[in-house]
């Protein structure tokens, strides 16, 4: 998928609300906005919870259905897997000036301007 239509997708969710196992306009969560914006909706996972041990799963997945780019490398349109907290993973999508995200606090779909505000435990880019 070209670079720009993953940003295209990632930036039409802005907006939408927050829900957890969320996969639609009607309220998405992190997965939901990574599935929507890879393209890949058929079988994301779902039963987890906001807090879990659940990062080797969430590489396995990623891993399964896109290419992970070399450590620390990320460009505009790649899903990011980060580490939001103690036992909390995070997805968004890099647009190469922000990162867009579910955010559960806010309740909505955001663009952060800048760095990811988490470690980058990896990337992956979907064709």
């Amino acid at each position: 998928m070209p670079v720009e239509a993953a940003i295209l997708r990632a930036r039409s969710l802005l907006g939408v609300p927050f829900r957890l196992h969320g996969r639609d306009r009607n309220g998405i969560d992190c997965v939901g906005l990574a599935a929507l914006v890879a393209d890949q909706q058929d079988g994301t996972p779902t039963g987890y919870s906001m807090r879990n041990s659940l990062g080797a799963r969430w590489v396995s997945e990623l891993d399964a259905r896109g290419q992970r780019r070399a450590e620390g490398a990320y460009s505009p349109g790649d899903i990011l897997l980060m580490e939001a907290g103690p036992a909390q993973y995070h997805l968004g999508c890099w647009t190469g000036e922000g990162l867009i995200h579910a955010d559960a606090r806010l309740r909505r779909v955001v663009e952060l301007p800048g760095q990811p505000p988490w470690p980058v435990l990896g990337a992956w880019h979907f064709s």
